[in-house]
């Protein structure tokens, strides 16, 4: 017997309704969290590199910070980007993988070889 349907009468509504509480995802653009506010430390040294620099600059530490900060994370996701599709790369088959040591061996004697016919003994 389920304890949550009234089976008194064969025609009995549900005891109740579920009824959702948030907003649906097609119809309402969904809310991104913003940071409005944070505090960064740097050590002495950067801190006075900085200071110097919005002064030449002419421009707000916070934003000299910011701009830096945008750089970084948009070269840090072009790296990601790039090491992923070399990974799919080698995981599909369409490079091969060499080994790093036999790699530097022979970059090694490639070089002794080139010394010596430039400097033949």
């Amino acid at each position: 017997m389920n304890p949550l349907r009234n089976t008194d009468t064969p025609q009995a509504a549900p005891a109740f309704r579920l009824r959702s509480t948030t907003p649906n995802a097609l119809t309402s653009p969904p809310r991104l969290p913003t940071l409005t506010h944070m505090e960064v430390h740097f050590n002495p040294e950067t801190e006075s590199r900085l200071t110097e620099l919005a002064s030449k600059s002419g421009r707000a530490t916070d934003d000299l910070v910011e701009d830096a900060l945008a750089g970084y994370l948009a070269e840090l996701a072009e790296v990601r980007d790039m090491l992923d599709s070399r990974y799919d790369d080698i995981k599909s088959d369409r490079v091969k993988p060499i080994d790093g040591e036999a790699f530097f061996d022979n970059l090694r004697q490639r070089e002794d070889e080139l010394l010596k016919q430039r400097h033949p003994k």
